[in-house]
């Protein structure tokens, strides 16, 4: 089976059931009250005169790193989020070597997240759950909605406060008790052009302390115009570690995959 098709199905299985209701258009008066650097980056996205979306699904393909050390690894990712409840599932498929696919399968939900990975799909070779993956888990999903689907952030639960400068602003989001936050940087257009935090955990192997906070960004992103709205064609992903900074996730949008508000499995 594929890996969207095992994706679609297992997603379905998996994701909540969604309360979907008729959702409000986005005003002018909505962004008001935001930091302007925030009110800036709304209107580059493309939020403004459409409804607030509550879900998305994508597809990319790119290359990845399973270790500092290791060799780049093309790979195929799918994933699907969900505002409400705050849900995220990630799959990613990469080959070390030619005929040994490994499955990594991120999630995110109730409050909790997980990582699995799975040689062949039938070998677990990890499992991880606990604080550190919760606070990751749930920051991550703050990345995706700042990047693919910034409406999603128009809640309750998320608060704004301008940044260091004109071309930057703080975002936190809240979820189960929990609260972490970002610092976004845009161009003079509202264009975002990095996104750093501090609440994800590098699983440094060998370690004393396998789990330790680190600074992570998604620093230049690239958008192209899609139905009026900014779409993420490219990102990357990067950890700051002591010393280095060590890239090791280079993502491609397939075209024609990003759907906005579809159900589980759809």
């Amino acid at each position: 089976m594929g890996l969207f098709a095992k994706f679609m199905k297992e997603t379905a299985g998996r994701a909540p059931s969604v309360q979907v209701g008729q959702q409000k258009t986005i005003l002018e008066s909505d962004l008001a009250a935001l930091p302007a650097s925030v009110q800036r980056y709304m209107r580059y996205m493309g939020v403004l005169g459409r409804p607030r979306d509550w879900s998305f699904r994508a597809g990319f393909t790119g290359r990845f790193k399973t270790k500092r050390e290791a060799p780049w690894r093309p790979c195929e990712v799918w994933q699907y989020d969900v505002g409400s409840p705050i849900t995220r599932l990630f799959y990613l498929r990469i080959f070390l070597g030619r005929v040994l696919p490994v499955i990594g399968r991120d999630l995110y939900y109730e409050g909790q997240g997980q990582m699995v990975v799975r040689l062949f799909d039938w070998v677990t070779v990890v499992d991880r759950r606990g604080l550190e993956l919760d606070t990751g888990e749930l920051v991550t999903y703050l990345n995706d909605l700042v990047l693919i689907a910034p409406s999603m952030l128009l809640q309750p639960n998320v608060a704004w406060r301008a940044g260091v400068d004109e071309n930057s602003f703080d975002v936190s989001l809240t979820d189960a008790g929990r609260t972490v936050t970002a610092r976004v940087s845009v161009d003079s257009d509202g264009a975002p052009v990095n996104f750093e935090t501090d609440d994800r955990f590098f699983e440094e192997t060998g370690a004393a302390e396998r789990w330790r906070r680190t600074r992570w960004s998604t620093p230049r992103p690239r958008f192209e115009a899609l139905d009026g709205r900014q779409v993420l064609a490219r990102g990357q992903a990067v950890w700051h570690l002591p010393g280095v900074d060590l890239p090791y996730a280079e993502f491609d949008l397939v075209p024609g995959s990003l759907v906005f508000n579809v159900r589980p499995g759809q």
